[in-house]
């Protein structure tokens, strides 16, 4: 069985990344989203395991001295990681495997897969950045202000990445998603044996 790939996605915060993965990962059944661990509190609506795994700074600074994150990284305040196990797992059993990371996190974890596959998500504008910030209703003017800054440092970042999707149409960037995921599982890289298995037949 051929190994899952690996998709890193990043984004600035209030870019919509998490509505176009939840959509992507109904439309494909060997999507597997690796659900981060966070020191930040649980936001109305998520759910411990499913959102994030929600943990404290002390058990999240065990998590690290353990060694059971891949990369783990601090944003606006708080701890955010991928738990190491998981993905490794999911990559073994053929599963593709989407880690939702922060700039820093994503850098690290290129270093360890070298082949992974880099998705960066625009918002349209910044006027309209702000705009979907400000309706998510959950922070802050500060927060939002600090947000906004941290989101133009990070664009800074964009062009270490192998795909730039705008998410200015929530469908079109969904379908822009997948068919990152269908061109890199063509990639020949990834497909590692399939001649040798027609030549052998």
């Amino acid at each position: 069985m051929a190994k899952g790939i690996l998709i890193v996605v990043s984004a600035p915060a209030g870019c919509g990344k998490d509505t176009i993965l939840e959509q992507a990962l109904k439309a494909d059944p060997n999507l597997y989203y690796s659900v981060s661990a966070t020191s930040r509190a649980m936001r109305p609506g998520e759910t411990d395991g499913v959102s994030y795994y929600f943990k404290t700074r002390d058990e999240f600074k065990r998590m690290i001295a353990e060694g059971e994150l891949l990369e783990y990284t601090e944003y606006v305040g708080n701890y955010y990681g991928t738990p190491k196990k998981a993905v490794n797992d999911m990559l073994e059993a053929g599963k593709d495997v989407i880690l939702k990371i922060e700039i820093e996190g994503a850098a690290n974890v290129k270093k360890m897969f070298p082949g992974c596959t880099m998705v960066f998500i625009l918002p349209p504008s910044f006027a309209e950045l702000e705009r979907r910030l400000h309706k998510r209703g959950t922070e802050t003017d500060e927060v939002i202000k600090q947000r906004l800054e941290t989101a133009r440092k990070e664009l800074q970042y964009a062009e270490n990445y192998d795909y730039l999707i705008t998410n200015a149409a929530l469908e079109d960037a969904v379908d822009d998603f997948l068919a990152v995921v269908r061109a890199e599982k063509c990639r020949r890289e990834n497909r590692e044996g399939v001649v040798g298995d027609l030549l052998a037949e």
